[in-house]
């Protein structure tokens, strides 16, 4: 279905789907030290077609093949680092295309070492991938107590959503250099890491992911009262640690969890307040606080009540809704 990359607003299989198969970082990695060595994956890359185009989020999805497997390429412009920004003016070249009075246009070519693009490569991927970033009608859907009972959680149960990789982490095979924050803890712990969306280059658009230790919560929809003390771990320590490493306070984080998630094994996400990051929207973000405070209030609020969130026109779930005549004609 999801999420790392979302992004029309963001599919369900959005958010940090991107995980699941495997992912290539073709950008310098300045937090490990690894530079731009690695064998260019992409010589032989065979596009195929350009799935979606955003100008908004300067960032272009391309299917393709490599060494005859499927592969969704998605190049993003990286933000400009404050840090470099008198080397580029400086060291920029400049193309006039417009000039009126005291308004000018140019072409800035920054060197070589200024330009460079996050690139991510999903390799191999399947079809749900490909219908993911493409361009699609989105309607938004009511789903009650019932409607999850009888079509949403029969469909994710008759699904093969592998969260290998979520265990890879929670097991350190994976990505344990990146771990911020952990609590062991096996029913109140979680691991805290920074999203594959971003950089680390700056605080604008910091995003960080929150995944619990408990494997036995796939959702909202599965959190009752009994999991306040685990949400308000999370919280708490996980706004204290990105004080710690990052200075950026607590009034100035957006933390949430999205429902539909991206992928069925608990996870709240960090992103910074001034930014607009893909899922952030109310059709399917939840605050974190907010969910605290209705479990407090009724011990199974998300198990009760209706919840709605946006699906995408060949979503195999929209097709279960549709078939349920739950899908009106819009």
């Amino acid at each position: 279905m999801s999420d790392t990359v979302q992004r029309p607003e963001v599919s369900q299989e959005e958010e940090s789907t991107d995980r699941k198969k495997q992912k290539i970082e073709t950008q310098t990695d300045t937090n490990s030290g690894k530079g731009s060595a690695h064998q260019n994956v992409l010589a032989n890359f065979l596009i195929k077609s350009v799935l979606r185009d955003s100008t908004r989020e300067k960032t272009i999805f391309i299917h393709g093949e490599v060494e005859d497997q499927e592969a969704i390429v998605i190049m993003e412009k990286t933000p400009i680092g404050h840090d470099s920004l008198a080397e580029m003016l400086k060291d920029s070249t400049l193309e006039l295309k417009m000039k009126n009075d005291i308004y000018s246009t140019y072409q800035l070519i920054p060197p070589a070492h200024l330009s460079d693009m996050k690139t991510t490569v999903i390799c191999p991927a399947t079809q749900k991938h490909v219908k993911k970033y493409q361009v699609q009608e989105t309607f938004l859907v009511e789903e009650t107590e019932e409607d999850y009972r009888s079509i949403t959680l029969p469909y994710i149960q008759s699904q093969s959503f592998s969260v290998q990789w979520v265990y890879n982490i929670l097991e350190k095979k994976a990505e344990a250099e990146r771990i911020i924050c952990e609590d062991p803890d096996p029913k109140t712990g979680f691991v805290l890491l920074p999203d594959f969306k971003w950089d680390m280059k700056q605080l604008d658009d910091l995003y960080l992911i929150a995944i619990v230790r408990s494997r036995d919560i796939k959702s909202l929809r599965d959190l009752r009262s009994e999991h306040v003390p685990l949400l308000e771990n999370i919280l708490r320590k996980g706004q204290e640690a990105i004080l710690k490493k990052f200075s950026v306070p607590a009034c100035k984080l957006r933390i949430y969890l999205h429902y539909q998630p991206s992928y069925y094994h608990l996870h709240v996400h960090f992103t910074s307040l001034s930014h607009d990051a893909p899922g952030c929207g109310v059709e399917r973000a939840h605050l974190l606080s907010d969910v605290i405070l209705n479990l407090k209030g009724s011990p199974m609020y998300y198990q009760k009540r209706p919840l709605f969130f946006p699906l995408q026109a060949d979503d195999n779930l929209a097709v279960k809704f549709r078939e349920a005549g739950k899908l009106p004609n819009c």
